[in-house]
């Protein structure tokens, strides 16, 4: 286990009936570093980010996060101790403006009481406007989310995946449909994020993720095959054997 260690498996196992998608999987993902999940397809990378993330509980095993047993937490209380999450499904209110969007996302930090007061309101619409600063989309600010660009939609649930103030943001293939250019500017909105905390990503896109991660981590066939720097994974004989198509 690293000696500064975020968050951690311990042996997960997940079964779906009598389909194993996860088997005894161990990991521990170092704090402030920017990990990629990679593997082919059925590899088990999904079911692995949504037992980080809370949406499925393992079967068996263990979640600790910042030394604490969070297994089978509900994943409302994610935000609450540190963690969120952006989908590989973009998951925003359409029909409200991009502040908004936000906004409400701040708001459900914040205590009922607080709101009552009207600079706390006002404070929220400042944060608001900070966050989309940082994902670059605050031109945008007033207009209906619905109406922005693919790759400016993923950009604004980051924005809301912020809003909790996480140490560990988890991306799910934060860069599927989008075009070289939008694929280029989330390349460097996500290393922008990791210099401020930590970041766990699922991407399919080798390029990408050998370019901006510190570490991968390989799954095959739902169990841990392997795990190293861009370069360590690019020159292992298994890794090449099973994923890279490499003989």
């Amino acid at each position: 286990m690293s000696t500064d260690c975020i968050i951690r498996t311990e042996a997960v196992t997940r079964r779906f009936g009598g389909f194993v998608a996860l088997n005894d999987v161990s990991i521990d993902f170092e704090r402030g570093k920017l990990t990629s999940i990679i593997g082919p397809n059925g590899a088990g990378k999904s079911t692995f980010f949504n037992i980080l993330s809370g949406s499925f509980a393992p079967s068996s095993g263990k979640v600790i996060f910042n030394d604490k047993d969070i297994t089978g937490y509900k994943q409302h209380r994610f935000s609450h101790i540190g963690i969120a999450k952006s989908f590989q499904i973009t998951n925003i209110f359409p029909r409200f403006s991009v502040l908004e969007n936000v906004r409400i996302a701040l708001q459900a930090q914040v205590s009922r009481f607080n709101l009552w007061q009207s600079r706390a309101s006002l404070d929220l619409i400042e944060q608001a406007h900070a966050l989309l600063r940082t994902v670059g989309i605050d031109a945008h600010a007033r207009r209906h989310a619905a109406d922005l660009a693919h790759g400016q939609q993923r950009a604004l649930e980051i924005a809301i995946a912020l809003a909790s103030h996480p140490s560990l943001l988890l991306l799910d293939e934060p860069t599927a449909g989008m075009s070289p250019e939008e694929t280029k500017s989330m390349m460097d909105l996500i290393v922008k994020l990791a210099s401020e905390r930590t970041v766990i990503l699922v991407e399919h896109k080798m390029k990408m993720v050998m370019g901006i991660s510190d570490r991968l981590v390989v799954l095959h066939h739902g169990e841990y095959l392997a795990s190293g720097s861009p370069a360590d994974i690019r020159n292992n004989d298994e890794v090449k054997r099973v994923y890279l198509g490499q003989h």
